[in-house]
Formats: C-alpha cells, structure tokens, sequence
C-alpha cells in the first residue's frame, strides 16, 4: 500500500523538524512560525532558558488561545483559572532562571 502524505521540514527554535501529514505545506509553515513567534514571546517575557519550560509554557498559552477562542474550557475549567495557572508557571520558571 502506497503512503501519499506529503513530507513537510519547518523550522522551530532553530531546529527542524520533518512533519508527514496531508495538511497544506503552507499552513504548517505558517502554525511553525507562530510557534516559534510564541515561544520567542514567553522566553523573553519570562527570562527562562530552559527549552523544556519555553515549550511547556508556550504550550499553556497556545492551549489558553484556543479555549478562548471555542468559547469554553476542557473539564469546565473556568479560564480564570487557566490564566492563573499560566501566571504561577512562568513566575516559577522566572525565579528559576
């Protein structure tokens, strides 16, 4: 059986990484680039080297957008609490750094 995903490379944090999918070459470049613009974000607003904690805050954020913007957050987890949860970690990973 013949695999017909596409092969896409892009490029976060200035390592690249080979992504597989049907999805348009363009818009995994695009969703790369806002990845790494977000992570570039929160390294700098949060002092954290660590690529462990940029990723796991930047993820936090992007899953804080994304309850945003469908209306309601998973387990009913009101976003108040979300953002405070994305607060506590970056002052952690602050204090650290």
């Amino acid at each position: 059986m013949k695999d017909d995903r596409r092969s896409c490379a892009v490029r976060i944090r200035g390592q690249e990484f080979r992504i597989r999918g049907d999805d348009d070459p363009e818009a995994l470049q695009r969703i790369a680039e806002y990845v790494d613009a977000t992570m570039t974000k929160i390294e700098q607003r949060t002092g954290a080297i660590d690529s462990l904690d940029v990723a796991m805050l930047t993820s936090l954020n992007l899953a804080r957008e994304l309850v945003e913007l469908r209306g309601n957050a998973p387990a009913r987890v009101p976003d108040a609490r979300l953002r405070d949860l994305i607060e506590r970690a970056e002052a952690a990973v602050a204090e650290s750094a």
